[in-house]
Protein backbone atom coordinates (compact mmCIF):
# COMPACT_ATOMS: atom_id res chain seq x y z
CA UNK A 1 0.00 0.00 0.00
CA UNK A 2 3.37 2.32 0.37
CA UNK A 3 4.59 3.74 -3.40
CA UNK A 4 7.26 6.16 -2.28
CA UNK A 5 10.71 7.38 -3.68
CA UNK A 6 12.83 8.68 -2.10
CA UNK A 7 15.50 11.43 -3.39
CA UNK A 8 18.21 9.46 -1.72
CA UNK A 9 18.87 6.53 0.63
CA UNK A 10 21.43 6.54 2.98
CA UNK A 11 22.10 3.28 4.70
CA UNK A 12 24.50 4.34 7.67
CA UNK A 13 26.49 1.80 9.12
CA UNK A 14 27.27 3.96 12.51
CA UNK A 15 26.55 6.86 14.71
CA UNK A 16 28.93 9.46 12.16
CA UNK A 17 27.14 8.02 9.05
CA UNK A 18 23.38 9.00 11.19
CA UNK A 19 24.92 12.89 12.18
CA UNK A 20 26.21 13.26 8.39
CA UNK A 21 22.82 12.42 7.47
CA UNK A 22 20.72 14.59 9.58
CA UNK A 23 22.76 17.12 8.95
CA UNK A 24 22.77 17.09 5.47
CA UNK A 25 18.58 16.81 5.34
CA UNK A 26 18.38 19.90 7.70
CA UNK A 27 20.67 22.14 5.87
CA UNK A 28 19.22 21.63 2.33
CA UNK A 29 15.61 21.50 3.54
CA UNK A 30 15.11 17.75 2.84
CA UNK A 31 12.26 15.91 3.78
CA UNK A 32 13.73 13.22 6.31
CA UNK A 33 12.23 9.88 6.97
CA UNK A 34 14.10 7.05 9.33
CA UNK A 35 13.43 3.10 8.84
CA UNK A 36 14.36 1.44 11.56
CA UNK A 37 13.36 -2.43 11.79
CA UNK A 38 10.72 -1.50 8.74
CA UNK A 39 7.74 -3.31 10.44
CA UNK A 40 5.54 -0.57 10.80
CA UNK A 41 2.39 -0.50 8.55
CA UNK A 42 2.03 3.08 8.49
CA UNK A 43 5.23 3.76 5.69
CA UNK A 44 6.39 6.56 7.48
CA UNK A 45 9.95 4.96 6.79
CA UNK A 46 9.75 6.00 3.37
CA UNK A 47 9.42 9.32 1.72
CA UNK A 48 8.77 10.57 -1.88
CA UNK A 49 11.40 13.30 -3.01
CA UNK A 50 13.28 13.07 0.16
CA UNK A 51 15.70 11.63 1.91
CA UNK A 52 15.43 8.03 3.54
CA UNK A 53 17.62 7.33 6.84
CA UNK A 54 17.93 3.68 6.62
CA UNK A 55 19.67 1.76 9.98
CA UNK A 56 18.81 -1.45 9.09
CA UNK A 57 22.72 -2.45 9.28
CA UNK A 58 23.15 -0.85 12.59
CA UNK A 59 21.96 -4.06 14.38
CA UNK A 60 24.88 -5.11 17.18
CA UNK A 61 23.27 -6.09 20.64
CA UNK A 62 25.88 -6.14 23.35
CA UNK A 63 24.51 -8.36 26.69
CA UNK A 64 26.63 -7.64 30.23
CA UNK A 65 24.76 -10.36 32.16
CA UNK A 66 26.44 -9.51 35.58
CA UNK A 67 24.73 -5.73 35.26
CA UNK A 68 21.76 -7.27 33.61
CA UNK A 69 21.43 -5.00 30.56
CA UNK A 70 21.89 -5.00 26.50
CA UNK A 71 23.34 -1.95 24.62
CA UNK A 72 20.82 -2.28 20.99
CA UNK A 73 21.51 -0.37 18.21
CA UNK A 74 18.75 0.84 15.96
CA UNK A 75 18.03 -1.31 13.19
CA UNK A 76 18.08 -4.28 15.15
CA UNK A 77 14.48 -6.50 15.57
CA UNK A 78 13.18 -8.35 18.41
CA UNK A 79 14.26 -11.82 17.18
CA UNK A 80 17.75 -10.56 17.03
CA UNK A 81 17.71 -9.37 21.15
CA UNK A 82 16.12 -12.66 22.33
CA UNK A 83 18.41 -14.19 20.20
CA UNK A 84 21.17 -12.72 22.02
CA UNK A 85 19.38 -12.30 25.67
CA UNK A 86 18.50 -15.42 25.62
CA UNK A 87 21.99 -16.78 25.57
CA UNK A 88 21.96 -15.86 29.18
CA UNK A 89 18.44 -16.55 29.93
CA UNK A 90 17.84 -13.07 30.19
CA UNK A 91 14.93 -11.05 28.30
CA UNK A 92 13.16 -7.87 28.81
CA UNK A 93 9.63 -6.85 27.73
CA UNK A 94 8.99 -6.81 24.08
CA UNK A 95 6.40 -7.02 21.51
CA UNK A 96 4.76 -10.33 20.04
CA UNK A 97 6.50 -10.37 16.64
CA UNK A 98 9.95 -11.29 16.27
CA UNK A 99 10.10 -9.35 13.32
CA UNK A 100 9.29 -5.86 14.92
CA UNK A 101 12.22 -3.19 15.07
CA UNK A 102 13.13 -2.86 18.79
CA UNK A 103 13.49 1.31 17.94
CA UNK A 104 9.82 1.75 16.26
CA UNK A 105 8.51 -0.78 19.50
CA UNK A 106 10.06 0.87 21.97
CA UNK A 107 9.72 4.81 21.20
CA UNK A 108 6.26 3.95 21.20
CA UNK A 109 5.79 2.65 24.58
CA UNK A 110 6.41 -1.04 23.87
CA UNK A 111 3.88 -3.95 25.13
CA UNK A 112 3.94 -7.99 25.14
CA UNK A 113 4.15 -11.12 27.43
CA UNK A 114 6.40 -9.85 29.88
CA UNK A 115 5.09 -6.28 30.56
CA UNK A 116 2.31 -7.24 33.10
CA UNK A 117 5.66 -8.68 35.26
CA UNK A 118 8.02 -6.06 34.41
CA UNK A 119 6.44 -3.26 32.53
CA UNK A 120 6.59 -1.82 29.59
CA UNK A 121 9.59 -1.49 27.06
CA UNK A 122 9.81 1.90 27.88
CA UNK A 123 9.74 0.81 31.55
CA UNK A 124 12.86 -1.08 30.90
CA UNK A 125 14.91 1.61 29.07
CA UNK A 126 17.74 2.86 30.85
CA UNK A 127 19.29 4.99 28.36
CA UNK A 128 19.50 6.11 24.85
CA UNK A 129 21.96 8.22 22.56
CA UNK A 130 20.57 9.98 19.91
CA UNK A 131 21.21 12.28 17.02
CA UNK A 132 19.03 15.55 17.53
CA UNK A 133 17.74 18.11 14.57
CA UNK A 134 20.92 19.90 15.23
CA UNK A 135 23.59 17.07 14.73
CA UNK A 136 24.36 17.03 17.92
CA UNK A 137 24.95 13.59 19.51
CA UNK A 138 23.51 13.44 23.33
CA UNK A 139 23.33 10.93 26.05
CA UNK A 140 20.13 10.61 27.85
CA UNK A 141 18.95 9.30 30.62
CA UNK A 142 17.17 9.59 33.96
CA UNK A 143 20.46 11.89 34.72
CA UNK A 144 21.52 13.67 31.93
CA UNK A 145 19.01 15.32 29.63
CA UNK A 146 16.39 14.11 31.59
CA UNK A 147 13.21 15.90 29.66
CA UNK A 148 14.37 14.48 26.49
CA UNK A 149 14.41 11.16 27.88
CA UNK A 150 10.98 11.86 29.78
CA UNK A 151 10.03 12.82 26.00
CA UNK A 152 11.47 9.29 23.61
CA UNK A 153 10.32 7.33 26.14
CA UNK A 154 6.86 7.12 24.28
CA UNK A 155 6.77 9.96 22.11
CA UNK A 156 7.55 7.91 18.81
CA UNK A 157 10.38 9.35 16.60
CA UNK A 158 9.82 12.81 17.23
CA UNK A 159 13.07 13.76 18.90
CA UNK A 160 15.41 12.30 16.73
CA UNK A 161 17.64 9.04 15.90
CA UNK A 162 18.57 6.62 18.34
CA UNK A 163 21.58 5.59 17.91
CA UNK A 164 21.77 2.83 21.16
CA UNK A 165 19.17 1.40 23.34
CA UNK A 166 20.34 0.06 26.86
CA UNK A 167 18.31 -1.51 28.63
CA UNK A 168 17.33 -3.61 31.64
CA UNK A 169 17.32 -7.39 31.58
CA UNK A 170 14.89 -10.21 33.66
CA UNK A 171 15.53 -14.02 34.24
CA UNK A 172 13.11 -15.34 31.76
CA UNK A 173 13.07 -18.45 30.79
CA UNK A 174 15.30 -20.09 28.33
CA UNK A 175 11.38 -22.23 28.84
CA UNK A 176 8.04 -20.28 29.83
CA UNK A 177 4.52 -22.00 29.94
CA UNK A 178 2.70 -21.04 26.88
CA UNK A 179 0.50 -21.23 23.81
CA UNK A 180 -3.18 -21.03 22.11
CA UNK A 181 -6.15 -22.72 23.08
CA UNK A 182 -8.01 -22.47 20.30
CA UNK A 183 -12.52 -22.33 20.72
CA UNK A 184 -15.16 -22.13 17.99
CA UNK A 185 -16.34 -18.89 16.95
CA UNK A 186 -19.96 -19.34 18.08
CA UNK A 187 -18.49 -19.86 21.80
CA UNK A 188 -16.82 -16.95 21.49
CA UNK A 189 -19.37 -14.41 23.83
CA UNK A 190 -18.71 -17.12 26.81
CA UNK A 191 -15.20 -17.44 26.08
CA UNK A 192 -14.24 -13.46 26.27
CA UNK A 193 -16.31 -13.57 29.26
CA UNK A 194 -14.32 -16.25 30.83
CA UNK A 195 -11.16 -14.34 29.96
CA UNK A 196 -11.81 -11.47 31.21
CA UNK A 197 -13.18 -12.55 34.76
CA UNK A 198 -10.13 -15.29 35.01
CA UNK A 199 -7.65 -11.95 34.08
CA UNK A 200 -9.68 -9.66 37.12
CA UNK A 201 -7.42 -11.84 39.65
CA UNK A 202 -4.43 -13.32 37.62
CA UNK A 203 -1.50 -12.75 39.44
CA UNK A 204 1.60 -10.75 37.47
CA UNK A 205 3.31 -13.27 36.17
CA UNK A 206 0.02 -14.12 34.14
CA UNK A 207 -0.81 -13.06 30.74
CA UNK A 208 -4.04 -14.08 28.53
CA UNK A 209 -5.15 -12.45 25.21
CA UNK A 210 -7.91 -13.32 22.52
CA UNK A 211 -8.19 -13.23 19.25
CA UNK A 212 -11.00 -12.84 17.02
CA UNK A 213 -10.46 -14.34 13.56
CA UNK A 214 -10.88 -17.23 10.90
CA UNK A 215 -8.73 -19.97 11.68
CA UNK A 216 -5.50 -20.15 10.05
CA UNK A 217 -4.18 -23.54 8.67
CA UNK A 218 -1.76 -24.19 11.77
CA UNK A 219 -0.32 -27.49 12.50
CA UNK A 220 -2.44 -28.50 15.56
CA UNK A 221 -6.02 -27.56 14.40
CA UNK A 222 -8.13 -30.13 12.08
CA UNK A 223 -7.76 -29.69 8.39
CA UNK A 224 -12.22 -28.91 8.68
CA UNK A 225 -11.65 -26.23 11.08
CA UNK A 226 -9.16 -24.04 8.58
CA UNK A 227 -11.37 -20.76 7.71
CA UNK A 228 -13.83 -21.14 10.09
CA UNK A 229 -14.57 -18.34 12.77
CA UNK A 230 -12.37 -18.88 16.01
CA UNK A 231 -11.37 -17.21 18.97
CA UNK A 232 -7.77 -18.27 20.10
CA UNK A 233 -7.05 -17.92 24.18
CA UNK A 234 -3.34 -17.62 23.98
CA UNK A 235 -1.99 -18.10 27.89
CA UNK A 236 1.72 -17.09 28.86
CA UNK A 237 2.74 -17.59 32.46
CA UNK A 238 6.28 -15.82 33.34
CA UNK A 239 7.31 -17.65 36.26
CA UNK A 240 7.84 -21.56 37.42
CA UNK A 241 6.30 -24.18 35.29
CA UNK A 242 4.43 -25.87 37.95
CA UNK A 243 2.99 -22.68 39.67
CA UNK A 244 2.17 -21.84 36.06
CA UNK A 245 0.42 -24.98 35.32
CA UNK A 246 -1.89 -24.19 38.61
CA UNK A 247 -2.38 -20.56 37.55
CA UNK A 248 -4.07 -21.17 33.92
CA UNK A 249 -5.87 -24.30 34.86
CA UNK A 250 -9.14 -22.43 35.29
CA UNK A 251 -8.18 -21.26 31.56
CA UNK A 252 -7.37 -24.56 30.17
CA UNK A 253 -10.58 -26.01 31.76
CA UNK A 254 -12.95 -23.95 30.64
CA UNK A 255 -15.84 -25.22 27.73
CA UNK A 256 -15.14 -27.27 24.82
CA UNK A 257 -11.95 -26.29 23.10
CA UNK A 258 -11.19 -27.51 19.63
CA UNK A 259 -7.27 -27.76 20.18
CA UNK A 260 -5.30 -26.94 23.55
CA UNK A 261 -1.69 -25.96 22.47
CA UNK A 262 -0.38 -24.31 25.78
CA UNK A 263 3.00 -26.28 26.99
CA UNK A 264 6.48 -25.44 27.59
CA UNK A 265 8.38 -23.72 24.79
CA UNK A 266 11.37 -21.92 24.71
CA UNK A 267 10.41 -18.29 24.97
CA UNK A 268 12.36 -17.13 22.30
CA UNK A 269 10.70 -19.81 19.72
CA UNK A 270 7.10 -18.14 21.31
CA UNK A 271 8.09 -14.80 20.59
CA UNK A 272 8.16 -15.96 17.19
CA UNK A 273 5.00 -17.99 16.98
CA UNK A 274 2.91 -15.51 15.41
CA UNK A 275 4.98 -14.47 12.58
CA UNK A 276 3.41 -16.95 10.31
CA UNK A 277 0.33 -13.95 10.34
CA UNK A 278 2.23 -11.13 9.86
CA UNK A 279 4.39 -12.10 6.28
CA UNK A 280 5.38 -9.33 3.86
CA UNK A 281 3.39 -8.25 0.89
CA UNK A 282 -0.39 -7.89 2.74
CA UNK A 283 -2.42 -4.65 2.51
CA UNK A 284 -2.74 -3.28 5.91
CA UNK A 285 -4.80 -0.64 8.08
CA UNK A 286 -5.04 -0.64 11.86
CA UNK A 287 -6.91 1.24 14.51
CA UNK A 288 -6.83 0.51 18.59
CA UNK A 289 -8.29 1.14 21.58
CA UNK A 290 -7.06 0.95 25.15
CA UNK A 291 -10.24 -0.30 27.88
CA UNK A 292 -10.00 -0.55 31.57
CA UNK A 293 -12.39 -3.56 31.48
CA UNK A 294 -14.10 -5.67 28.91
CA UNK A 295 -17.72 -4.89 29.47
CA UNK A 296 -20.30 -7.23 28.28
CA UNK A 297 -21.42 -4.61 25.86
CA UNK A 298 -17.66 -4.65 24.30
CA UNK A 299 -17.35 -8.28 23.97
CA UNK A 300 -21.11 -8.19 22.18
CA UNK A 301 -20.12 -5.53 19.89
CA UNK A 302 -16.47 -7.42 19.37
CA UNK A 303 -18.14 -10.46 18.43
CA UNK A 304 -20.38 -9.16 16.73
CA UNK A 305 -18.03 -7.34 13.89
CA UNK A 306 -16.03 -10.50 13.96
CA UNK A 307 -18.81 -12.35 12.34
CA UNK A 308 -18.02 -9.86 9.46
CA UNK A 309 -14.71 -9.67 9.25
CA UNK A 310 -13.45 -8.11 5.41
CA UNK A 311 -10.82 -11.12 4.79
CA UNK A 312 -9.84 -14.21 6.48
CA UNK A 313 -6.09 -12.74 7.20
CA UNK A 314 -7.59 -9.87 9.26
CA UNK A 315 -8.24 -10.11 13.31
CA UNK A 316 -9.56 -8.46 16.38
CA UNK A 317 -7.14 -9.03 19.36
CA UNK A 318 -7.64 -7.92 23.21
CA UNK A 319 -3.82 -7.78 24.79
CA UNK A 320 -4.04 -7.80 28.48
CA UNK A 321 -1.74 -5.41 30.12
CA UNK A 322 -1.67 -3.87 33.67
CA UNK A 323 0.24 -5.29 36.65
CA UNK A 324 3.44 -3.75 36.87
CA UNK A 325 3.00 -1.65 33.90
CA UNK A 326 -0.47 0.08 35.54
CA UNK A 327 2.04 0.88 38.77
CA UNK A 328 4.08 3.72 36.53
CA UNK A 329 2.52 7.45 37.35
CA UNK A 330 1.00 8.44 34.14
CA UNK A 331 3.47 11.53 33.98
CA UNK A 332 6.34 9.61 34.79
CA UNK A 333 7.30 9.60 31.20
CA UNK A 334 5.40 10.37 27.52
CA UNK A 335 3.65 6.64 27.82
CA UNK A 336 0.91 7.94 29.44
CA UNK A 337 -2.15 4.77 29.19
CA UNK A 338 -1.07 3.36 32.25
CA UNK A 339 -5.25 2.84 32.89
CA UNK A 340 -5.38 0.48 30.48
CA UNK A 341 -6.25 -3.24 31.21
CA UNK A 342 -6.62 -4.00 27.63
CA UNK A 343 -4.83 -2.70 24.43
CA UNK A 344 -7.25 -3.62 21.42
CA UNK A 345 -5.70 -3.62 17.81
CA UNK A 346 -8.18 -3.84 14.80
CA UNK A 347 -5.55 -5.38 12.95
CA UNK A 348 -7.22 -5.36 9.09
CA UNK A 349 -4.98 -7.33 6.59
CA UNK A 350 -5.88 -8.88 3.11
CA UNK A 351 -4.35 -8.78 -0.31
CA UNK A 352 -6.13 -7.90 -3.23
CA UNK A 353 -5.91 -3.74 -3.60
CA UNK A 354 -9.34 -3.95 -4.83
CA UNK A 355 -10.34 -4.37 -1.65
CA UNK A 356 -8.72 -1.34 0.32
CA UNK A 357 -12.09 0.85 0.47
CA UNK A 358 -14.25 -2.23 2.11
CA UNK A 359 -11.08 -2.89 4.44
CA UNK A 360 -10.78 0.29 5.82
CA UNK A 361 -14.32 1.50 5.79
CA UNK A 362 -15.09 -1.77 7.76
CA UNK A 363 -12.11 -1.24 10.27
CA UNK A 364 -13.25 2.61 10.89
CA UNK A 365 -16.94 1.57 11.56
CA UNK A 366 -15.74 -1.16 14.07
CA UNK A 367 -13.15 1.45 16.11
CA UNK A 368 -16.19 4.09 15.94
CA UNK A 369 -18.72 1.54 17.46
CA UNK A 370 -16.21 0.55 20.08
CA UNK A 371 -15.16 3.86 21.35
CA UNK A 372 -18.60 4.16 24.03
CA UNK A 373 -16.59 1.26 26.01
CA UNK A 374 -13.39 2.51 25.60
CA UNK A 375 -10.86 4.90 27.47
CA UNK A 376 -10.29 7.61 24.84
CA UNK A 377 -6.42 6.29 24.24
CA UNK A 378 -5.33 4.29 21.36
CA UNK A 379 -1.56 3.01 20.81
CA UNK A 380 0.74 5.16 19.07
CA UNK A 381 2.69 2.14 17.46
CA UNK A 382 -0.98 1.06 15.97
CA UNK A 383 -1.80 4.18 13.97
CA UNK A 384 -2.03 3.51 10.40
CA UNK A 385 -2.12 7.19 9.39
CA UNK A 386 -2.31 10.73 10.17
CA UNK A 387 -5.86 11.40 11.33
CA UNK A 388 -6.35 13.42 14.70
CA UNK A 389 -5.62 10.63 16.61
CA UNK A 390 -2.10 12.10 18.30
CA UNK A 391 -4.01 13.88 20.53
CA UNK A 392 -5.24 10.51 21.61
CA UNK A 393 -1.62 8.36 21.36
CA UNK A 394 -0.15 11.08 23.75
CA UNK A 395 -3.29 12.32 26.32
CA UNK A 396 -2.63 14.14 28.77
CA UNK A 397 1.07 14.55 28.20
CA UNK A 398 0.89 15.87 25.07
CA UNK A 399 1.12 19.64 25.80
CA UNK A 400 4.29 18.86 27.25
CA UNK A 401 5.38 16.91 24.59
CA UNK A 402 5.00 19.68 22.37
CA UNK A 403 7.06 22.03 24.35
CA UNK A 404 10.03 19.51 24.21
CA UNK A 405 9.90 18.74 20.40
CA UNK A 406 9.98 22.84 20.39
CA UNK A 407 12.66 22.85 21.79
CA UNK A 408 14.79 19.92 20.25
CA UNK A 409 13.42 20.17 16.71
CA UNK A 410 11.87 23.59 16.30
CA UNK A 411 11.56 23.31 12.49
CA UNK A 412 9.80 20.02 12.78
CA UNK A 413 13.00 17.97 10.71
CA UNK A 414 11.57 14.54 12.52
CA UNK A 415 7.91 14.65 11.04
CA UNK A 416 7.40 11.66 9.41
CA UNK A 417 5.79 9.65 12.15
CA UNK A 418 2.46 10.88 14.68
CA UNK A 419 3.89 13.95 14.91
CA UNK A 420 3.96 16.55 17.25
CA UNK A 421 3.86 20.22 15.50
CA UNK A 422 6.33 22.48 16.92
CA UNK A 423 5.15 25.86 18.60
CA UNK A 424 6.25 28.42 15.82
Amino acid sequence: MINRSPALIVRSRGVSDVIATVTFARERGMLLAIRGGGHNIAGNAVCDDGLMLDLSEMRSIRVDPDRETARVEPGATLADLDHETQAFGLATPLGINSTTGVAGLTLGGGFGWLTRRYGMTVDNLRSVDIVTADGKLRHASDDEHPDLFWGIRGGGGNFGVITSFEFDLHEVGPEVLAGPIVYNGEDAPAVLRHVRDFNEDAPDESTVWAILRKAPPLPFLPEPVHGIGVVIVVAFYAGEMETGEEVLAPIRSFGDPIADAVGPVPYAAFQQSFDPLLTDGARNYWKSHNFSTLSDDAIDTAVEYAATLPSPLSEIFFGQVGGAMARVPTDAMAYPHRDAAYAMNVHTRWEDPAMDDECIAWSREFFDAMAPYATGGVYVNFISEREGEENLAYGENYERLVELKTEYDPTNLFRMNQNLEPVA
